[in-house]
Formats: structure tokens, C-alpha cells, sequence
């Protein structure tokens, strides 16, 4: 079972916890464990904690983004140690991109990223598709003949079977979660990446949409650091809009069926929620009211306005 370590800005957690979703089959298949900062006990040390489980991984994951990059702690104690192992042979390092950022300078611009051709996680439509296309990568890696376990871990088993005898994983829970506690900073955070994932969402899409459809016209227009509007033009005339911005009473995104549309205004908004597990969006229920739309994660969300939003275009 190979051990793998995530190295990440914990602006990016929200995207760590759907990328370690995406390793249960490895994990279920006994390939294997997952391990970051968040599982460290109250009461260790920080620094040594993280330290030696980095010195004991076999794969080193790079969570890249500009987050990523301005973290001292990430790029110049956790990447630089990640490198060195990698270049002694002893872990394997593996750049996953997460978002857009300037990343080939960097000293592990060289290694092959994922997903494929380097494209950032956040830039997929449908981001399912681009952290499949990172475990794809990693079960490769793991399949590769070249050694990811340092010497000092091969000497310490020694006495396992014989290699052409299967090693059994020892038994344990698969059961470990404990309840969590989500602070103001957290929900903002959700919130934010969310928000910029729904601006990336309705711009593939647009594009995506018009590519198939010639005589549809596609416009995204991302208006400040809070609002974006689209629309769909058919034969000259607009078929279908939305103005979708940060709102602030209540602090949640709203949706509007019209670009010029005031912020105060809306015709559909999601909230924030939280339980024992994690965060989620829960729309207030002005539009939105299928049976599956109680408890929705950000691709679920940026689905049930996109939906909305193509409402008038199939009337």
C-alpha cells in the first residue's frame, strides 16, 4: 500500500476533499493510503508531524495554485524536500493543478503534470472529468516499474514475504471520520471558490454550447471580483440571461434572469450550510425545487443555474 501525501494551501481544501473522494477505489483496492495536515492530533507538533510524514511517503501530491505558490511553508519547505526525494528516487512527485497559475518555472514545472497537458482542474465544465483524469495518472504511477519506496523502507521490511507472494494490507477501519467544526472563514472560503468556479462553469460552457450550436451567439461577461452575467443570442435576438453575483442579504449567490438586474434583486439564491461532515448549498427554494436539490456540492450547483439559465432557450 503506497502512502500518499498531499501538499496543498488550505485555500484549496475544499478541492483537496473532492480530489480525495475521487482515490476511494484506490483505496478500497488496498493501493492506498491518504495523508495531510488535517489529520494531524490535537497536541503534536505542527512541523514535526508534517515532516515526518513527508519523509515516509511514496507519492507526494503538489496541489498547485497561486495559492499554492505564495505559501512559504508549501513551495519552500514542503516542495523542495518533495523534489529532493523525487530526484534521489526515494517518493514519487506528481503536480496536480488545481488552478490556473504560473507554474512551468517553477522546479517542478519539468515533471508531467495532471491533468493531461497540464490544464487546471477548475478550468474542466464538469470537474469530475479533470480529477478523474488526475487518479488516472496516479493509478499509472503506481503501476509504473520504476521504485517509489526509499531504501531505508525496503531495509525495514525485509522480513516480508517473498515478493511474488501478495503482501495483505493490515485490517483496519475504514470508518475515521470524526464530526467537524466549520468557522465564518471557512463558509467565506466555500463560498469564494464556489463563486469562481461558477464564473469558469458558464464560460466552458457558453463556449462549449456555442461550438455545437452555429447559430447560437455565446457572451460571458465577468463584470468584478463578485458578479458575472451571460447570455445566448439566436438569430440576433437574446433567448436566455442571468446576472449572478455575491449577494449580501443573505450572504449567500444569487441568481437573476436578467444582466441588468439589481444586486438586491434576484430570482434564486443558494446558502451556505454546514453539518457534522462538511459544507454544502441549500437553495432557498424560489426556482429550484427538485427533490435533489436539498444538499448540492458546487458542480451540482453551478448545474441546478445552469439549468436555470437555459430554461427560456428550450420553452
Amino acid at each position: 500500500m503506497a502512502t500518499i501525501f498531499f501538499s496543498y494551501s488550505h485555500a484549496d481544501e475544499a478541492l483537496r476533499d473532492q480530489l480525495e473522494k475521487h482515490l476511494s477505489a484506490l483505496k478500497h483496492e488496498g493501493l492506498v493510503e491518504t495523508w495531510h495536515d488535517r489529520r494531524i492530533p490535537a497536541g503534536d507538533v505542527l512541523d514535526h508531524a508534517i515532516s515526518a510524514e513527508l519523509e515516509r511517503a511514496d507519492v507526494i501530491l503538489l496541489l498547485v495554485s497561486a495559492d499554492f505558490l505564495a505559501s512559504r511553508y508549501c513551495f519552500d519547505i514542503e516542495m523542495r524536500r518533495a523534489m529532493e526525494r523525487h530526484a534521489a528516487t526515494e517518493a514519487r512527485v506528481i503536480p496536480v493543478i488545481l488552478r490556473p497559475c504560473d507554474w512551468h518555472g517553477t522546479p517542478f514545472g519539468k515533471l508531467a503534470a495532471t491533468p493531461d497537458d497540464g490544464k487546471p482542474v477548475r478550468s474542466f465544465a464538469d470537474m469530475d472529468e479533470g480529477f478523474l483524469q488526475v487518479v488516472r495518472a496516479i493509478r499509472r504511477a503506481l503501476q509504473s516499474s520504476a521504485p517509489i519506496a526509499p531504501p531505508a523502507r525496503q531495509s525495514r521490511t525485509a522480513t516480508r514475504p517473498h515478493p511474488e507472494q501478495p503482501v495483505r494490507p493490515s485490517p483496519r477501519s475504514s470508518n475515521l471520520g470524526l464530526p467537524r467544526r466549520f468557522t465564518d472563514i471557512d463558509r467565506d472560503r466555500f463560498r469564494d471558490e464556489t463563486f469562481e468556479f461558477f464564473a469558469a462553469f458558464f464560460e466552458n460552457s457558453l463556449n462549449e454550447l456555442a461550438q455545437r450550436h452555429p447559430d447560437v451567439e455565446a457572451r460571458f461577461k465577468r463584470i468584478d471580483a463578485e458578479a458575472f452575467t451571460a447570455a445566448l443570442h439566436r438569430g440576433g435576438e437574446k433567448a436566455a440571461s442571468c446576472h449572478i453575483f455575491l449577494g449580501k442579504m443573505p450572504d449567500g449567490i444569487a441568481y437573476s434572469s436578467s444582466e441588468g438586474q439589481a444586486r438586491n434583486s434576484y430570482n434564486e439564491i443558494l446558502n451556505v450550510e454546514a453539518d457534522e461532515h462538511g459544507l454544502f448549498w441549500r437553495p432557498i427554494g424560489m426556482n429550484i425545487r427538485n427533490h435533489d436539490a436539498g444538499r448540492l456540492m458546487p458542480q451540482a450547483a453551478a448545474e441546478a443555474y445552469w439549468e436555470l439559465f437555459l430554461r427560456d432557450m428550450r420553452r
